[in-house]
């Protein structure tokens, strides 16, 4: 629990930093809305740890995991506000402040992190990190990979026509919508803590998220088929506060930034190390693992994303798809 690293950090100096150790250390606030014990919580005590390696005493890392500040819309205004300093959010800030740019929402059209990586540095990725600083107040420093999104499913899921009839939870996010039903599934909204039980009582034939949902839901016990469509490579990213970042001095600045690109590698790799083990305990808990036919899917799905993006700003098509686009 958060208490835990409390206490590591603690023992880093970094808490109870002695008033004749340094007068004014630095505080730094750092958001996340996941509980202690994943990637998340795993990047941000790296990065408070290569901060005290470096400078010791200088800065005062806080975390503070499970929302316990707020959810990302309450961080993003805090942020945006200067209220606090850096948060490891979601795709809100996508959605709330360049949602003309947010390609990387879209379901089935990015297969693989390069991709993601190259239209963040394509010009439509930079015109939405831009607009982000403009509208929210944040400084964008990169992206932290987490699992892709899979299905689970109450039987063989190969191809899109198996998912005639069938009932898919999903979170309530219009672009996920409307590319599902395309692919041909009746999208069901059930809240996030009633999932088990709707797939208990067969309200749901089955649903999407990243392994950690199966696993720490104990699923396997009322679903049989875990279907790997890597169907949306999703991050976080380490956003800050403009306002504050913007009233640090120049070689603090280095360090923080070299501290966040330290901490977004070591998540990543914590990320896959754990999909790797939720994976084979899915398996070893009796889930049969199947690899759909993804090129289907995707085929299905791209009338949807076509118009998915044909809303976007002009060149996110173009940036989105590559060589495809012509």
């Amino acid at each position: 629990m958060r208490t835990q690293l409390l206490a590591t950090l603690a023992t880093l100096g970094m808490l109870t930093a002695a008033p004749f150790a340094l007068a004014n250390p630095i505080e730094i606030q750092v958001n996340n809305t996941m509980s202690e014990g994943g990637s998340e919580s795993a990047a941000i005590e790296r990065f408070a740890e290569y901060l005290e390696e470096q400078a010791p005493g200088r800065f005062e890392v806080r975390p503070f995991l499970a929302g316990s500040l707020g959810g990302e819309n309450a961080i993003l205004e805090l942020l945006n506000l200067g209220q606090t300093q850096i948060s490891l959010t979601g795709g809100n800030w996508r959605q709330q402040y360049a949602p003309e740019y947010d390609a990387i929402t879209v379901p089935f059209l990015f297969t693989t992190w390069d991709e993601v990586d190259a239209y963040i540095e394509a010009p439509s990725g930079q015109a939405l990190i831009e607009k982000a600083e403009s509208q929210g107040g944040l400084k964008f420093f990169g992206t932290q990979h987490r699992g892709p999104r899979h299905m689970t499913a109450n039987k063989e899921v190969n191809t899109p026509a198996d998912l005639a009839g069938f009932r898919l939870r999903m979170p309530s996010l219009p672009i996920w919508l409307e590319v599902w039903e395309e692919i041909g599934a009746q999208v069901v909204n059930v809240p996030a803590p009633e999932i088990y039980l709707a797939m208990q009582t067969g309200q749901v034939d089955g649903h999407e998220n990243s392994l950690s949902s199966p696993y720490t839901r104990r699923l396997w016990e009322v679903q049989d088929y875990l279907i790997l469509t890597s169907h949306v490579q999703f991050p976080w990213s380490w956003v800050a506060s403009s306002r504050w970042w913007d009233g640090l001095e120049a070689e603090d600045q280095t360090l923080i930034a070299e501290a966040i690109d330290v901490a977004r590698q070591y998540g990543s790799e914590q990320e896959l190390e754990l999909d790797e083990y939720y994976l084979q305990a899915l398996q070893d808990e009796g889930m049969t693992v199947i690899e759909p036919d993804f090129d289907a899917f995707r085929e299905a799905a791209m009338p949807a994303i076509d118009r998915v993006l044909s809303e976007m700003a002009d060149g996110v098509r173009e940036d989105a798809l590559g060589n495809e686009s012509n």
